[in-house]
C-alpha cells in the first residue's frame, strides 16, 4: 500500500490551550512524511469530520492520525472504512486533562505521543481479512437435548440458521422431562414444565435437525469450518458446522460420598431428584414399604458448601426443596415438612415463593445435620439448631431428602476436587487438589476436540468450562464454542432459557464474523491474524503451549500449524517466540520496538526521566482513561505504549528501552489467578512469569531490578492510577538516571 498520510490535530476539549499546536506540528512529525497536517477546533464534529473526508476524496488521504480525545471514544465517528489507516494519538486525557497547561514537560509529553503514533502508523500495514479455502458454514452444531439445548437450536432457527441437535439419550428433553412442576412466574405458583410442547416444537421445525441415541466422535477445524463426526444409532455422518453450543447440563453430586446423611444406607433417604422423579410418576412414597409420607425433612446443601465435597451453591436446590414440599401438602394438607438450612437462598423473584411455603406451614430449622439414623422404622436426624443455639433431634420421619447439588456433566465423576495424595506439593489447606483437565479425570468428553490442547473445554477447579465470566459468559477458551445452561453454571429453568438464547446468538455472531474474516470478541472486528515466518522456526513450541484458546496445533515435526478462524488477535503467540517469526499487519515487535524508539530521551544533566509503560487495551488503558477524564495527575515522563494484551509482551522491548537509555519499564495488567480479569485469560499472568526471566537481560546491562515493575489493574482501578506510577517514578528516582543515556 502506498501511503498518503495526513494528520489531524483537535484543539478542542482544552488540547489548544495546554500546547503550542505549531510546535507540536514541528517536533511531533520532523521524522516522518506527513503530506497534510491541519488543526480544527472540533474534530470530531461534521464540520471536522467533513474537513478529513474532503481530503480523502480529493487529495488521495488513505492513512489519517488524528491527534484528539481517547481512541476508547468516537470511535465511530473515525470509521473512514476498512481500505483507510487510521490511528488516534491520545491528546486529551493523557496530556490536557491530566498535566499542567503551557509546561515544557507537558508539551514535550504530547510530542513523543504524536510521535508514538505517526511510527504505528507508518508501520501498519492493511489487514486482509482471512479467507479459508473450505465454504463457510453458517449451521450450529447444539450439543445436548435437554432444556437448554433445545432452546438453543430453537433460538437458532428462529434466527434463520440451520441447527444441528445431538443428544446421548434415545429421546428429547434432560432433567425437564423428568420433573413434574416447575416454578412459574409470578414465582407463586406451580405449573406444568412444558417439555412435551418444546419437544415437538423442535421434532417438527424444518431448521433443527436431530440425532438421538448420538454421541460426538470429532469436531475438527475451527469456526466457520468445523467437520463434525456424529455416531447415531450405529450410523456415522459427518455434519459442517460454524459454531458449537454445548449444553449437555448437568448430574446430581454422588450422594453415595455422603455416608453420614444415611443415604445408601437407609431406604427412605432419597436425594431430590429421586423425589422428583417419584412425583413426576405419580404418588410420593416410602421407598422402603410403599406408604404414603407424612412426615419429611428436607436437608439444604447436601455436600454442597463444604469443601470436602462441593464448595459452591447449586442455587436452585433451595427452590427445588420448596416446590417438593409444596408437592407433599398438596398430596396432604396435613403433612409435615421440616427444612433443614445454612441459609435459604431463593433468587430473585422466587423469594415470593419462599414466602408462601412459609405460609403453608412447612417448618424452618437453621442448622446443619449432624446425624441421620433410624429407629423403629421410622427416621430421625440430629443437627444443631443455631438459632435456638442447642442440638435438637427430629424424630418420627418417614422420608429424608438430600438436597444434592448441580454437577456439569461434561465429566463422568461429580467431584470436582478429591483428597490429595500424602506427597502433593499444591493441595490447599484442606488436604484437597485441583482436578485439572489434562489429568484423565475428565476422559469422557462431551466434544472430542481435535485441539493439541485437548478435548473438551479447559474448566475452572469446579469443572465448569472456564471463560471471562464478567464479559463474555457464554465464552469459553475454545473460539466458537459456547456453553449454556447448568453445564455452565447452576441456574434455575428460567435462567437456563435465557442463557441458551444467548448462546445461540454469540454462536451465530460467531459464523457471521468468521465469514467476513473478522475476530471475535473481545476483539470482534479485529480483521488481522497472525503471519508465520516458518523459515525461522525453532519447533520450540511456546506458541502452541502458551495460546490461550489452542488456535495453533502442530504437525509430526513439532511446527506450528496455526488455525486463524480459532484465533483471538491477542498476540500471546508473538509475545511467547524468542524469534519473533510472528506478526500481524498492524501489530507487531517490530512496530512496538519502533514506537519505543520514537520517544525522545533527554540527557542526563536535564533530569528529566524517561518511563515506558506498557499497558493493556482491555482494562488498564480504559481506567487510565477514567484518571484522564476525572483531572486526576501524574508524572509528565512516562510514555504509554497500549498492548492488545499484556501477554503479547516481548522481552526484546524491554531489552531495548533499557539499552537505550528508558529509565525504567511500568507493566500495567489485568488482574490473573482464579479470579482472573483478563479477557484473553492468561495474558497478564504470561507477562508476569516472562518478567521473571527479565533480571538476566538487566543483570547484562549491569541495570537494577527495580527498573521493571508490574502492577495488575482492572477497570475500576483508576484512582489507583497516579499513585502506582508516582510510586514507581519516587523509586527511580531512588536508582539514579540510566547510565545508558546518551549511548
Amino acid at each position: 500500500m502506498d501511503k498518503k498520510t495526513a494528520l489531524y490535530i483537535c484543539t478542542g476539549c482544552g488540547i489548544g490551550d495546554a500546547l503550542d499546536i505549531e510546535q507540536l506540528k514541528e517536533e511531533g512529525t520532523e521524522d516522518f512524511t506527513i503530506a497534510e497536517i491541519k488543526e480544527h477546533p472540533c474534530l470530531c464534529g461534521p464540520e471536522g469530520v467533513e474537513l478529513i473526508k474532503k481530503d480523502i476524496e480529493e487529495e488521495g488521504v488513505n492513512t489519517i492520525i488524528i491527534a484528539a480525545c481517547s481512541p476508547r471514544v468516537n470511535y465511530d465517528v473515525f470509521n473512514f472504512g476498512p481500505d483507510k489507516i487510521v490511528d488516534r494519538a491520545n491528546l486529551r486525557e493523557h496530556v490536557a486533562w491530566s498535566q499542567p497547561p503551557g509546561e515544557e514537560d507537558t508539551q514535550m509529553l504530547a510530542e513523543d505521543i504524536l510521535r508514538i503514533s505517526c511510527t504505528r502508523a507508518d508501520n501498519t500495514q492493511l489487514p486482509e481479512p482471512y479467507k479459508a479455502e473450505e465454504e463457510y458454514s453458517r449451521d450450529i452444531l447444539v450439543v445436548g437435548g435437554g432444556l437448554a439445548g433445545m432452546t438453543a437450536a430453537l433460538e437458532t432457527a428462529n434466527a434463520g440458521y440451520q441447527a444441528v441437535l445431538v443428544e446421548k439419550e434415545d429421546h428429547l428433553g434432560g432433567f425437564l422431562a423428568k420433573m413434574k412442576q416447575t416454578i412459574t412466574m409470578p414465582y407463586k405458583e406451580l405449573a406444568d414444565t412444558g417439555a412435551e410442547d418444546l419437544v415437538n416444537q423442535v421434532t417438527e421445525n424444518p431448521k433443527v435437525k436431530v440425532y438421538t441415541s448420538a454421541t460426538v466422535e470429532k469436531i475438527t477445524g475451527g469456526p466457520g469450518i468445523y467437520s463434525v463426526d456424529i455416531k447415531s444409532n450405529g450410523d456415522a455422518v459427518t455434519e459442517r458446522v460454524g459454531a458449537v453450543v454445548q449444553a449437555t447440563g448437568w448430574v446430581p453430586y454422588d450422594a453415595n460420598k455422603l455416608g453420614h446423611l444415611g443415604y445408601g444406607k437407609i431406604k427412605d433417604v432419597v436425594t431430590n431428584v429421586e423425589m422428583e422423579e417419584m412425583a413426576a410418576a405419580g404418588k410420593i412414597t416410602r421407598p422402603s414399604d410403599g406408604k404414603e409420607a407424612k412426615n419429611v425433612l428436607f436437608i439444604q446443601c447436601a455436600g454442597s458448601r463444604d469443601p470436602e465435597h462441593l464448595p459452591y451453591c447449586s442455587s436452585v436446590c433451595c427452590m427445588v426443596s420448596l416446590k417438593q414440599a409444596t408437592y407433599l401438602k398438596e398430596q396432604d394438607p396435613e403433612t409435615v415438612n421440616y427444612i433443614l438450612y445454612k441459609d435459604v437462598r431463593t433468587v430473585g423473584q422466587c423469594e415470593d415463593f419462599y414466602r408462601k411455603a412459609q405460609e403453608d406451614g412447612n417448618i424452618f430449622i437453621r442448622g446443619e445435620a449432624a446425624n441421620v439414623g433410624e429407629d423403629g422404622g421410622k427416621l430421625f436426624v440430629e443437627a444443631n439448631d443455631e438459632l435456638l443455639g442447642e442440638k435438637v433431634k427430629i424424630e418420627d420421619l418417614d422420608m429424608v431428602v438430600l438436597a444434592v447439588g448441580m454437577v456439569p456433566a461434561s465429566k463422568p465423576e461429580t467431584t470436582p476436587r478429591i483428597k490429595a495424595p500424602a506427597d502433593a506439593e499444591n493441595a490447599d489447606e484442606n488436604g484437597m487438589i485441583e482436578v485439572l483437565p489434562d489429568s484423565g479425570f475428565f476422559s469422557n468428553s462431551a466434544l472430542n476436540l481435535a485441539y493439541r490442547q485437548g478435548p473438551e473445554l479447559p474448566t475452572l477447579k469446579y469443572g465448569f468450562p472456564d471463560s471471562h465470566f464478567i464479559c463474555f459468559p457464554y465464552e469459553t477458551r475454545r473460539t466458537g464454542v459456547y456453553s449454556a445452561g447448568c453445564v455452565r453454571r447452576p441456574m434455575e429453568t428460567a435462567k437456563v432459557m435465557d442463557d441458551a438464547a444467548g448462546a445461540a446468538m454469540k454462536a451465530i455472531q460467531c459464523t457471521e464474523l468468521t465469514a467476513e474474516g473478522k475476530a471475535v470478541h473481545p476483539r470482534a472486528g479485529d480483521m488481522s491474524f497472525p503471519e508465520f515466518n516458518m523459515s525461522r522456526c525453532t519447533q520450540c513450541k511456546r506458541c502452541t503451549e502458551e495460546c490461550p484458546f489452542g488456535a495453533i496445533n502442530e504437525d509430526e515435526e513439532a511446527n506450528p500449524l496455526p488455525s486463524p478462524t480459532r484465533c483471538r488477535r491477542c498476540g500471546v503467540c508473538m509475545g511467547a517466540c524468542p524469534e519473533r517469526i510472528i506478526s500481524f499487519k498492524d501489530y507487531s515487535v517490530r512496530m512496538i520496538g519502533q514506537m519505543i524508539k520514537s520517544v525522545h530521551v533527554p540527557e542526563e544533566d536535564e533530569e528529566k526521566p524517561r518511563v515506558i509503560c506498557l499497558i493493556c487495551e482491555n482494562d488498564a488503558y480504559p481506567a487510565l482513561d477514567m484518571a484522564g477524564i476525572r483531572r486526576m495527575k501524574w508524572s509528565p515522563y512516562v510514555r504509554f505504549i497500549p498492548m492488545r494484551c499484556l501477554g503479547s509482551m516481548n522481552l526484546v522491548w524491554i531489552a531495548d528501552s533499557l539499552s537505550r537509555g528508558i529509565d525504567g519499564v511500568l507493566l500495567l495488567g489485568c488482574r490473573h489467578g482464579d479470579d482472573y480479569q483478563c479477557h484473553f485469560v492468561k495474558g497478564s499472568e504470561l507477562a508476569e512469569t516472562r518478567l521473571g526471566k527479565v533480571s538476566e537481560t538487566l543483570d547484562r546491562l549491569a541495570l537494577e531490578s527495580e527498573r521493571v515493575h508490574f502492577e495488575e489493574v482492572s477497570i475500576t482501578d483508576y484512582d489507583r492510577i497516579p499513585e502506582i506510577i508516582n510510586t514507581f517514578m519516587e523509586k527511580l528516582e531512588e536508582v539514579g538516571p540510566n547510565p545508558y543515556k546518551g549511548w
